[in-house]
């Protein structure tokens, strides 16, 4: 065998064994949501039962809408507040835009521990202070929106660099108001970067776990805390398997969608040129 199909054949052996290190624990996650002992080491049959189990829970239940309300909410402001700092960035040219841009994208690279105790003695000394905000989903949200906006911000920004600056002179030299600027162009060509922000953004808050944590209240608990919190109480359960089993389902399915759209907007793009 030469040398090359040797480095042909070591790198689809490292591929294979890097992709069953990330999906094999999913899929033990997945086949003993269907054991139907709780304590059982070994599959010894195939239920449905916990996944009624868990429907009937009405915390888990409400933990989900939780997470939902405060997913959507905080991605949304997240993705406007981010759009508009990345416009700001991208328009500022002047001395000390490297530390500007630093200061912005710290968040990112802070540990989330330091992240959530600051959030928390933060909304601490307010609530003292001027009595709000109490700890539930207001402080939760804030927090989610104040470490999603340099995500967001990043990626619109990202867009920004590649755009050319003769297409934002050629609207106004179209006479188009600002306001006819942002809807006829501003927003078709940001688009994709929005959406791609929105939806990372909603996705770090769907799975975040510790800013959550230092920053809830009695009754704001997220589907992370509430995981936690059972792990904690019972050990690692049936149930939790068929929860997680739900989560990744659902991950599944909007990668299945998104990969379904893109590939029917390529088609009918590839028709178009025909």
């Amino acid at each position: 065998m030469n040398p090359r199909a040797r480095i042909s054949r070591l790198s689809q052996s490292i591929a294979i064994l890097s992709l069953a290190f990330l999906w094999l624990p999913l899929f033990v996650v997945v086949a003993f949501s269907f054991e139907p002992e709780a304590a059982a080491v070994n599959l010894t049959g195939f239920t449905l039962k916990w996944y009624g189990i868990i429907w009937e829970q009405g915390g888990m239940l409400s933990a989900l809408k939780h997470s939902l309300e405060l997913g959507l909410g905080s991605a949304t402001l997240g993705t406007v507040f981010g759009a508009l700092l990345a416009v700001g960035l991208h328009r500022y040219r002047g001395r000390g835009f490297a530390i500007l841009a630093l200061i912005v994208y710290l968040p990112i690279v802070m540990p989330d521990v330091i992240y959530g105790i600051s959030q928390m003695v933060f909304f601490n000394y307010m609530y003292k202070l001027i009595g709000w905000p109490q700890a539930g989903l207001i402080t939760m949200g804030i927090a989610h929106i104040s470490f999603q906006i340099p995500y967001v911000a990043l990626v619109v920004y990202a867009r920004l660099v590649g755009l050319d600056r003769n297409l934002v002179h050629a609207a106004a030299d179209l006479y188009a108001s600002p306001l006819k600027s942002l809807y006829a162009f501003w927003l078709p060509v940001l688009k994709p970067a929005l959406i791609a922000g929105f939806l990372l953004a909603f996705t770090l808050s769907l799975d975040d776990f510790v800013i959550s944590f230092f920053t809830s209240g009695p009754g704001s608990v997220t589907l992370p805390i509430y995981i936690w919190g059972s792990i904690a109480r019972h050990g690692i359960t049936p149930e939790t398997n068929a929860i997680g089993s739900l989560l990744i389902g659902a991950v599944l399915l909007a990668a299945l969608a998104q990969t379904f759209i893109r590939a029917r907007r390529s088609g009918h793009l590839s028709s178009a040129t025909e």
